[in-house]
């Protein structure tokens, strides 16, 4: 029997994240456009909390890939942040995390940012502990699952050559 048997699987819906933030000025460059570092915090911490909802636990992140900005946010804006759990490892979940700026004035949307993190279940000591299992249920769920499945194979064959290199 594995860890893992024993955990009730869970559905991505049951820890889906949607976390809304306003862009002031502190947030901005000399072109009032977001610091994509930022954006990329305001994403690690949507992706923390939706990883802390699938595992009912603390989770670090372990990796971060496949981010990309794909336009400007502005000051004054609404960024929009959306992470969902596409699969579930051992101790792991891949969250992909999905941004969008809005206009408050008009409540039009751009697609601006996405990426996929993944975040490991630790326990007090900060040893990782096993996380229940991804149950997707719709045909998109099931979609992203799959290629989660892909990403992380690539992730490991990645931070292996890397560990070689030392």
């Amino acid at each position: 029997m594995t860890a893992t048997t024993h955990l009730i699987g869970k559905p991505p819906r049951e820890s889906a994240v949607e976390m809304t933030e306003l862009v002031l000025p502190s947030h901005t460059n000399a072109v009032n456009t977001i610091f994509g570092g930022q954006v990329v915090a305001w994403m690690d911490i949507a992706g923390a909390i939706c990883a802390q909802r699938h595992s009912k636990r603390s989770c670090v992140t372990a990796s971060i890939d496949a981010l990309h900005f794909l336009c400007k946010i502005f000051i004054g804006q609404v960024v929009v942040i959306r992470a969902n759990v596409n699969y579930a490892h051992k101790t792991s979940m891949e969250v992909g995390i999905r941004v969008e700026s809005e206009d408050p004035k008009t409540g039009d949307r751009n697609h601006t940012a996405s990426g996929y993190f993944t975040y490991v279940a630790v326990d007090d000591a900060g040893v990782p502990r096993p996380v229940p299992p991804l149950t997707p249920e719709t045909e998109q769920e099931k979609q992203w699952y799959q290629e989660a499945q892909e990403r992380r194979s690539a992730r490991l064959a990645l931070a292996d050559r890397l560990k070689k290199k030392g």
